[in-house]
């Protein structure tokens, strides 16, 4: 499946996603390794089979399978550090903070791609997941080697829109259900 064939899924009800997700494939602001990477990251994120199969789709054609696979262990590893994190941050018990995570990481020192690539994927997956502490810190890796600004926003706008592209899809299957 390929974004214009998400698209056509994406009911009427959300024709601005329909519209974000033209621009998204059209914008040019991210290198092609850190666009469809981050689309990969991001479908896989959303937990939406659909949408995840069509960032994947779409992304093959861009991308290598080591890059590829890099864009899953970020969603994946993510997926585990935004609970685990998130958790540390919100507890009013702040002792979770000095305590050793324990959590096997080692994807995010040789993640088989540019670090600076790998972190600004963790970065929108951290936004997609709501993790404040994520997004703080790899924010931070991402200003200290220099990515600029507008690619920084361009992948937490990615993160939204795929999202949102889920959200309608399971929106839609409610009232497909319900009828």
């Amino acid at each position: 499946m390929s974004i214009d064939q998400l698209k056509a899924a994406v009911p009427e009800f959300a024709k601005d996603v329909r519209l974000n997700l033209s621009s998204m494939a059209s914008d040019e602001t991210l290198t092609p390794v850190q666009k469809y990477g981050l689309m990969v990251a991001c479908g896989i994120a959303s937990r939406n089979p659909i949408v995840r199969q069509a960032m994947i789709d779409e992304a093959k054609g861009h991308i290598d399978e080591t890059t590829l696979n890099a864009a899953k262990a970020a969603a994946a590893i993510m997926g585990m550090n935004n609970i685990y994190y998130r958790f540390t941050h919100l507890s009013d018990n702040k002792d979770y903070e000095s305590m050793p995570a324990k959590l096997r990481m080692n994807v995010i020192g040789k993640p088989g791609v540019d670090r600076a690539v790998f972190e600004l994927w963790s970065l929108a997956v951290s936004a997609l997941n709501g993790c404040g502490k994520c997004i703080n810190a790899h924010e931070d890796v991402l200003r200290k080697a220099g990515v600029p600004t507008d690619e920084i926003h361009t992948a937490v706008r990615y993160a939204s829109i795929i999202q949102s592209a889920a959200i309608a899809l399971e929106a839609n299957e409610e009232a497909v259900v319900a009828a």
